[in-house]
């Protein structure tokens, strides 16, 4: 009893002086934005970390489901909306937007998300306090999933979001792969802070790689990217991480094209609204996820030389006109002129990155406060589902 009070005690003491640091650190830093950030979250960041250091890797192979026609190491789901035609129960299912049908096979997707929220907040821990037993449980975790030939998850999507009777995988199934994208930030992390050894870095690089290289090559890959809505933001999203992880320049720059010549000529209005998202079931829940998607894009690829935060069409359409759009909903979610989401109304607002990094961006206080004052994270699985930037200490230098 006495060892494990001992213990909590000095877990106590390690997360007051680190932010005692922050602190200090904070009144001597110019960038005070990223600093508070830090001390912000320090925390809840250090206290999550901690839970999991307790839980052991769980990779996708310890589940599995007859209904898909890949082996054990192949990522399986499907798709949310698809139910049941109670005039042809044996036949092919159907679709019902935006209403979750809980009997379809959701586990490789949940472990896929319960991997990235405990890499990251690991690997968040690890940036804050340099304690090493942060970085080498979430080296666990990925060597796990990406290294381990027996568990890891093969480097592709060909058997995600089935609908059964009618498909065995889709284009659209490369969304569920936006829970891979923190962990590829952890790597960069781990790789630049000697936190991750050189061969296992190189074997996790070599996985997205070729992860990357289906996402350009195979037909649902292309299908995803050539989406109008969300899909086609998350695609982008993807690629530009693992292309900057893997430092496909080629790529990199293919993604900063795309955003400025597809993603937002197609998908946002002269107001700065999403009309694909605003045309579903769940207007809301979709427009603040494609805000944070394309913020997330943005932090990602933009540089001195090419700042998409400042890119604007003529029309004047970019971020800072979405995020003037959107952000009066998330102040104040009564205000919302269009219908209700059909389900889920109640999950959001939550810290959403794109109040943090667009804060940052445009040096706009009223952002970073709001950002301040909501809850840290979703709390049901869909919301958790639609947040795959969830340790803002990863993102922000």
């Amino acid at each position: 009893m006495f060892d494990n009070l001992r213990k909590k005690i000095i877990e106590v003491g390690i997360i007051i002086v680190t932010l005692l640091c922050v602190s200090i650190y904070g009144q001597i830093n110019e960038k005070i934005h990223d600093i508070n950030t830090i001390k912000i979250d320090s925390l809840r960041v250090i206290s999550s970390a901690n839970e999991y250091l307790m839980i052991e890797p769980v990779p996708l192979t310890n589940f599995s489901c007859e209904r898909s026609l890949g082996t054990k190491n192949d990522f399986y789901s499907e798709g949310d909306y698809w139910w049941p035609d109670s005039t042809n129960p044996n036949g092919p299912y159907i679709r019902k937007d935006g209403m979750t049908n809980p009997e379809n096979f959701i586990a490789h997707r949940k472990v896929m998300r319960d991997m990235s929220i405990q890499v990251a907040a690991l690997s968040a821990a690890y940036k804050i306090t340099h304690n090493k037993k942060y970085a080498e449980h979430a080296v666990k975790h990925l060597r796990t999933w990406f290294v381990n030939k027996e568990t890891r998850m093969n480097p592709n999507m060909n058997y995600a979001q089935a609908i059964k009777g009618i498909c065995a995988g889709r284009g659209v199934g490369l969304i569920d792969g936006i829970h891979l994208v923190e962990p590829a930030q952890c790597l960069s992390i781990l790789e630049q802070t000697n936190g991750i050894n050189s061969d296992d870095a190189e074997i996790i690089k070599s996985w997205f790689a070729e992860f990357l290289y289906w996402m350009n090559t195979h037909e649902y890959g292309i299908d995803e990217r050539e989406r109008k809505n969300n899909h086609g933001s998350c695609w982008v999203l993807q690629a530009a991480q693992y292309a900057k992880l893997t430092n496909n320049i080629e790529l990199v720059q293919y993604c900063i094209n795309r955003f400025k010549n597809i993603l937002l000529p197609n998908q946002m209005a002269l107001d700065g609204s999403f009309p694909m998202e605003l045309e579903r079931t769940k207007p809301y829940g979709y427009s603040l996820f494609n805000i944070d998607i394309m913020a997330a894009i943005c932090q990602i690829l933009s540089t001195h030389e090419d700042n998409l935060w400042e890119y604007k069409l003529p029309d004047g359409q970019g971020m800072q006109r979405g995020m003037e759009f959107i952000y009066p909903f998330i102040k104040d979610k009564s205000k919302w002129p269009f219908q209700k989401d059909v389900m889920y109304w109640d999950q959001w607002p939550v810290r959403h990155p794109s109040l943090l990094f667009t804060g940052i961006a445009y040096n706009n206080q009223n952002y970073l406060e709001l950002w301040e004052e909501l809850p840290a994270e979703p709390k049901s699985e869909e919301g958790l589902r639609n947040f795959p930037i969830r340790q803002p200490v990863l993102w922000i230098n």
